[in-house]
């Protein structure tokens, strides 16, 4: 687990702290976003993450500001979208999505791709930092990031982002760049943690689930935790909204671990960042 943190929450690099299980909006259409976070508020997620790509932040906001939650209780967390990359640009990006989320702050702030032909992420985080000293953010960090675009990131700010947000799950269990991660002081965040369903019928996972009378999203779950992970898994599904956040009351043991791990055979299942070039919505 990282220095300062525990099973339910992380403390990151720059003094504020996120919930270690969020609930991720990826998908989600806008019709059903602000009932999904709302049933994932009620049942006790206190992290929503969202991007301005995903076109359901508004929904989020409403739902958050509805909820009856205290605002400074809930991690809030939005992506620049790749066309939006370049100093100016991401400031004005930024203003909009506040606008769409209803907020006043922003919890956290991640670049969404490197696009590293592009050449514009190191202007883009010093946006971020701007913001930031600003107020209007209280943590900035970034997405999908490989090691040398994290070292080019911190040698050109001099910042260390707090969140590298990854495709992570036990076919791609990213163990080199969680190590950069570690070294650098970076917490790693999983997305697409499930597999995208791929791995919930897989029978080491189903065996696992019924010796641990659990789900195997739960034990999927279990196991980002026990890495020392944030993860944000998704659904629609009001039981399974509520079913993925009770994975705080059971552990599994080295044995249960290891056999998860050594799915790992490097399944990605989304776009390798150092060649993901994309700005269309």
């Amino acid at each position: 687990m990282t220095a300062g943190s525990d099973l339910r929450s992380v403390t990151l690099n720059d003094g504020n702290s996120i919930p270690r299980v969020g609930f991720g909006v990826y998908k989600i259409s806008a019709a059903d976003a602000e009932q999904a976070v709302a049933t994932a508020l009620a049942a006790g997620y206190r992290h929503v993450d969202t991007a301005a790509m995903y076109g359901n932040e508004r929904e989020v906001g409403r739902a958050v500001l509805a909820s009856g939650v205290p605002r400074d209780e809930i991690s809030v967390v939005t992506k620049l979208w790749n066309a939006d990359q370049g100093y100016d640009s991401t400031l004005t990006a930024f203003d909009a999505s506040m606008a769409r989320l209803g907020l006043d702050i922003l919890d956290l702030y991640l670049i969404h791709w490197p696009l590293p032909a592009r050449g514009k992420f190191v202007d883009t985080f010093r946006a971020l930092a701007h913001l930031r000293d600003q107020g209007r953010i209280r943590s900035i960090g970034v997405s999908n990031f490989e090691p040398e675009h994290l070292k080019m990131l911190i040698d050109g700010t001099g910042i260390v982002p707090v969140v590298n947000q990854i495709e992570l799950h036990p076919r791609f269990s990213q163990a080199e760049l969680r190590e950069v991660h570690a070294h650098l002081g970076i917490a790693t965040e999983a997305w697409a943690p499930l597999g995208h369903g791929s791995l919930l019928e897989h029978p080491t996972l189903t065996g696992v689930a019924q010796r641990c009378g659990r789900t195997s999203a739960q034990v999927l779950i279990r196991w980002h935790i026990q890495l020392g992970n944030i993860v944000i898994p998704k659904s629609v599904s009001p039981e399974r909204i509520v079913s993925n956040f009770e994975v705080f009351d059971f552990e599994l043991g080295t044995a249960e671990m290891a056999a998860i791990s050594s799915l790992d055979d490097g399944t990605r299942l989304g776009p390798d960042p150092r060649t993901f070039d994309y700005t269309g919505r």
